[in-house]
């Protein structure tokens, strides 16, 4: 099944990049966000808040990389996955149009995350017939 190793394999680099990003944001924030030139700062308030993403993303992340090896978790991982990384391609477009360019580290961000969520998508559409066998069988 052809498909379904590239579905694996989409799941997990995808799962991948969302661990590493989170881990990254939740253990070293400031280092993280000034590859962009953001300053964060010492506000224990702000550093907080930035961490707590970085929690989320990081768990997202596994979530989405164990469907590449949990039948049962392989459809939400897929649709997880879709919907994480477009929001975030399609809601940095947004703050371009709103707030203006911002550092080309964060617009390569965005593309990266539209390209996933499209992998993510298209992926979903070619596999959908495997993705309903393991779901019906499940049942």
């Amino acid at each position: 099944m052809k498909n379904s190793s590239i579905l694996k394999t989409v799941l997990f680099v995808s799962g991948l990049i969302a661990i590493g990003v989170g881990g990254a944001i939740l253990i070293a924030p400031g280092t993280f966000y000034a590859t962009n030139g953001i300053e964060l700062g010492d506000n224990s308030s702000l550093l907080s808040e930035v961490r707590a993403s970085g929690g989320a993303l990081l768990s997202i992340g596994v979530l989405i990389m164990l469907g590449a090896f949990v039948a049962k978790l392989t459809f939400t991982s897929v649709v997880v996955s879709s919907l994480f990384y477009l929001s975030y391609g399609l809601s940095r477009i947004l703050s371009m149009a709103v707030d203006g360019m911002p550092a080309q580290g964060i617009v390569q961000a965005a593309a990266l995350e539209l390209a996933i969520g499209l992998v993510c998508i298209f992926v979903y559409a070619t596999s959908r017939r495997i993705l309903h066998v393991v779901d019906n069988a499940n049942s």
